[in-house]
């Protein structure tokens, strides 16, 4: 067995984006003493975190409300949301946004100074507190910088996380490699914290930084952990084709409108509107993002949308804003487009279509952050807290990351000083196993090429797990994924095998990681003969079903052949389901 470094602590927070550091933070607050390593595959102001654009929902108007953000929040998931859960969540928002300017994030303001907030889709009042359009790089700056006050918090900047050190059932710390050297690093802790992000590079077409490869998932997964609800994945409808860079739903919070190539205001068309006059639209485009992109397919099957080097694309008008309000509220959107679309969103729309954004589903957790598993912890999109149920409304997950990230910080704090610690033998032990595959695969000489299987997962997942689903596309894409799990058993052929600065091998990990998360998604959607939220079903199965699906999801590891799917109940504790109307249908939350 190599010799290998170990690094003794009392936590380990893996991930070093917004739920990262705002765990690592809440922990160090909680016990000064304790010794927190933040481990991250990047420097953490590279997390994905940077990328958000729009906002952070919390009530701050005085014509909103606790109850408000609730009901927007359950009705826009379907009433798949675990309301118990939804209501801590909702009541947490708004302190935490005021806690993050005092630690000095920018948040744009009034004249008047009041915070300045803007609608997002789902949401029935101004509710998304904002800097701009770059609040995730606020956020995250933020929150760096807040870290560095505790010196408790020992940060390992591009250490990849490979595996989970579980022993009897309890986690006890984690093998990285630190990508300079590829050398192996033990972590031993009695308390892990996931914040990992989601899994959006399983689907070619998506917004995702190309770390967001669901390994904190999977790592979960291999250890047992059933992922919860990994069927609902989220299209943003508004991304440059081609590239599927993120023009933020701030724009369409701003007042920009969709059109089709007729010139078409077509979200009229589909229970979206017509729209109130502004500043209280009904619906339209500050519809849910499901709904909208939904829309986008329909107006594509129809013919009515706009051929582009990059495919089929609908157009994104801000021009009757102005050119002031959009360079205020919008600089950064206007730099994007120019530089990526070849248009000025001042004089000309911008093509724009969905592309995959976020994984509603993850490690399921309890309300401190605490997974099924002893001492593993998780807050952010790696985590399914149970408050986006079968949509996600856009600005509800950066206020997740800071609730939840708290939660699970404090938590895992007070777990780490009363866990048991093992013994020496058994940690070098557990490392060692957990090595000798990744060890394995670097010295592999057989095999495909890793962008041939990549090209094949994206194929599969497009196709068969896209914005609408069937049986036949969805049995069709189980077994191609276990067939490409077959080919990936037969090796993964590198061209690089030496271990500085290995990129290759360590995207061959993160495709072994994607793949395995990719399953619980098509196994899970199979296995919902329904339609909600999310995940939509042009089969039999193309209404809601209360009566037989009013239930979570859980993928459980399976034997080889797939993952074993259980269904077990949601918590309702006050808004009991109804029919989920926008715009011309009736109000969202009614």
């Amino acid at each position: 067995m190599q010799a290998m470094e170990q690094v003794d602590c009392d936590l380990v927070v893996v991930g070093g984006g917004g739920a990262g550091l705002r765990a690592a933070i809440a922990a160090a607050e909680q016990d000064p003493g304790l010794r927190v390593a933040l481990v991250s595959k990047v420097v953490p102001m590279r997390s994905h975190t940077v990328a958000a654009e729009g906002g952070a929902a919390g009530v701050a108007r005085e014509d909103d409300s606790l109850d408000g953000h609730f009901n927007d929040t359950v009705t826009g998931g379907d009433w798949l949301c675990d309301q118990d859960v939804v209501e801590r969540f909702v009541a947490e928002c708004t302190a935490e946004m005021v806690q993050l300017e005092q630690w000095g994030c920018p948040w744009s303001r009034q004249e008047d100074g009041r915070i300045h907030v803007r609608f997002f889709g789902g949401m029935t009042t101004q509710r998304s507190w904002y800097a701009a359009d770059k609040t995730g790089f606020h956020m995250l700056h933020t929150l760096f910088q807040t870290s560095l006050r505790y010196p408790g918090i020992q940060r390992y900047d591009e250490y990849f996380c490979a595996d989970l050190l579980v022993d009897d059932g309890a986690v006890c710390g984690v093998l990285a490699l630190e990508i300079a050297s590829g050398e192996p690093v033990c972590f031993t802790a009695p308390a892990v914290v996931l914040a990992t992000g989601g899994a959006g590079r399983v689907y070619g077409q998506n917004t995702n930084a190309g770390i967001v490869t669901g390994e904190g998932m999977a790592m979960a997964h291999a250890h047992g952990v059933a992922l919860r609800d990994m069927e609902f994945v989220q299209w943003h409808p508004t991304t440059l084709p081609g590239s599927g860079i993120l023009i933020t739903e701030g724009c369409r919070g701003e007042g920009g409108v969709l059109t089709n190539r007729d010139g078409r205001r077509y979200l009229q068309d589909y229970g979206l509107g017509p729209t109130e006059p502004w500043p209280r639209p009904k619906a339209m485009e500050l519809g849910p993002r499901d709904r909208l992109s939904q829309a986008f397919w329909y107006e594509d099957q129809a013919g009515r949308t706009i051929a582009t080097a990059q495919g089929s694309a609908v157009q994104l008008d801000l021009r009757h804003l102005g050119e002031a309000r959009i360079l205020e509220r919008l600089p950064m959107i206007t730099e994007v487009a120019r530089r990526y679309a070849g248009v000025d969103p001042v004089c000309t729309p911008i093509p724009v279509r969905p592309a995959v954004h976020y994984t509603m589903g993850g490690i399921p957790t309890d309300a401190r952050g605490a997974a099924p598993l002893d001492g593993l912890f998780a807050a952010g999109e790696c985590a399914s807290t149970g408050i986006h149920g079968a949509n996600r409304l856009g600005s509800n997950s950066l206020a997740e990351l800071l609730v939840f990230g708290r939660a699970a910080g404090q938590a895992a704090a007070e777990h780490a000083r009363s866990a048991k610690r093992r013994r020496q033998g058994v940690l070098e032990r557990l490392a060692g196993e957990a090595l000798a595959p990744r060890l394995e695969l670097l010295r592999n000489e057989r095999g495909e090429r890793l962008a041939v299987l990549r090209g094949e997962l994206h194929r599969i997942m497009e196709q068969g797990v896209g914005i609408f689903r069937n049986e036949q596309g969805l049995d069709e894409a189980c077994r191609a994924l276990a067939a490409l799990r077959e080919r990936l058993a037969g090796g993964i052929r590198l061209d690089d095998r030496s271990r500085t600065y290995n990129t290759e091998w360590l995207t061959a990990m993160e495709f072994q990681a994607s793949l395995q998360v990719a399953e619980t998604m098509a196994w899970s959607a199979r296995a919902r003969r329904e339609s909600r939220g999310a995940h939509v079903r042009n089969d039999a199965y193309d209404q809601r079903d209360d009566e037989r699906f009013l239930v979570h999801t859980l993928a459980h590891p399976g034997d080889g052949s797939g993952p074993v799917i259980e269904h077990v109940p949601v918590t309702i504790t006050r808004s009991t389901p109804r029919r989920r109307a926008y715009g011309a249908e009736g109000e969202g939350s009614a």
